[in-house]
């Protein structure tokens, strides 16, 4: 089909936006508030099924430790070895079930496949969907394959997720790769996030330059 012309960010969904009460930041003063973005994930689906970890990981403690951040610095979404042990068991249990065989690790990602297992489609590879639900069921940030899958070499390709240890300062923060080809919308007077599905969807990216 051909690639859609209607303005994508009248289809802008939102979520708020959620101050940690301690700075994130590399300089700050005691007391203050992080000046980054944080989300409220309440869990993580893959093909609609829940990852099973501790979601107190996914709150901020005390001390701001924990909680979701949006960063255009990291490349690759980072996780807490509790979430990504378990995100990357179930991509792939969920992967096998769809005949996509898994081959050897190429660092720093712990799951790879056989690009040639893997249908093509116009979100990217065929692989399994992943959700980060916001609100209740219906929010929904949704990474399909091109936002989930990156190749590595020839005919590999790895989910796009990266081990960020037993005690990152923050539980996930959602990397660049992640964001691409999607519209966001940083609303700070009215605290909330806006953004939309993939711009792959329509058939369209960041990149399409739309004649008038």
């Amino acid at each position: 089909m051909p690639p859609s012309t209607e303005d994508q960010s009248l289809s802008l969904v939102t979520t708020p936006l959620v101050i940690n009460p301690v700075s994130t930041g590399p300089i700050s003063s005691e007391g203050d508030a992080s000046d980054e973005y944080f989300i409220n994930v309440k869990h993580i689906d893959i093909s609609g099924k829940r990852v099973a970890f501790n979601s107190s990981l996914l709150s901020f403690d005390k001390n701001g430790v924990g909680g979701t951040k949006i960063s255009t610095v990291v490349p690759y979404t980072t996780l807490h070895s509790v979430i990504y042990k378990r995100l990357v068991k179930d991509f792939v249990k969920a992967a096998a079930v769809n005949g996509i065989k898994r081959v050897a690790s190429v660092a720093p990602f712990g799951a790879c496949f056989d690009s040639k297992t893997v249908a093509m489609t116009i979100t990217g590879p065929a692989v399994p969907d992943i959700d980060l639900v916001l609100d209740g069921k219906t929010i929904r940030f949704r990474l399909y394959g091109a936002n989930s899958m990156v190749e590595a070499n020839k005919n590999v390709i790895c989910l796009a997720f990266v081990d960020g240890g037993v005690e990152p300062r923050t539980s996930i923060v959602l990397g660049g790769h992640q964001l691409e080809n999607r519209v966001l919308e940083f609303d700070l007077a009215g605290s909330k996030l806006g953004f939309t599905s993939s711009l792959l969807v329509w058939n369209t990216s960041c990149s399409h330059n739309r004649q008038p």
